[in-house]
């Protein structure tokens, strides 16, 4: 990962891409109902074969899981690395959340911007990154619907 997770963490803090949040356990919930909603619609797009979406809508179903682990935390990003260096840093290295599911977000974030802005995405791809996000947002409902 390059610097230690410990400083880059404490890194998107001091630049407060991390951010405390009073009223963040309160996002939790709408964060959830957001991450779902648009699994759903990824998952519609497959039907469709409109790999693209599916690409991108798949994606952002895992970034509002992960928004949700952080918010559940107490915390707000305000950077999509910081978001996955956060959900590493309070949830993977306790022990709560597989690296897989830190690995896929990155990985999704990838195919995301390349299926947005470089025009490359396949139904491979497509398939791959909706299993990654149903798995992801299980995971992330498992540790915050108790």
């Amino acid at each position: 990962m390059g610097k230690k997770l410990e400083a880059q963490f404490q890194e998107c803090i001091e630049q407060r891409k991390i951010t405390r949040l009073s009223a963040a356990k309160e996002l939790v919930d709408k964060e959830l109902r957001a991450a779902r909603g648009d699994l759903e619609t990824a998952q519609t797009g497959m039907k469709d074969k409109r790999w693209k979406w599916c690409t991108i809508q798949a994606y952002y179903s895992m970034f509002h899981a992960a928004r949700a682990l952080i918010y559940s935390a107490g915390y707000r990003e305000k950077s999509h690395h910081c978001l996955r260096v956060a959900v590493e840093a309070l949830f993977v290295k306790k022990g709560a959340l597989e690296e897989k599911h830190v690995d896929a977000l990155q990985v999704a974030k990838i195919m995301r911007e390349n299926a947005d802005y470089e025009e490359e995405f396949t139904h491979e791809g497509a398939q791959k990154i909706v299993k990654a996000a149903q798995e992801f947002i299980e995971a992330a409902e498992t540790l915050l619907i108790k």
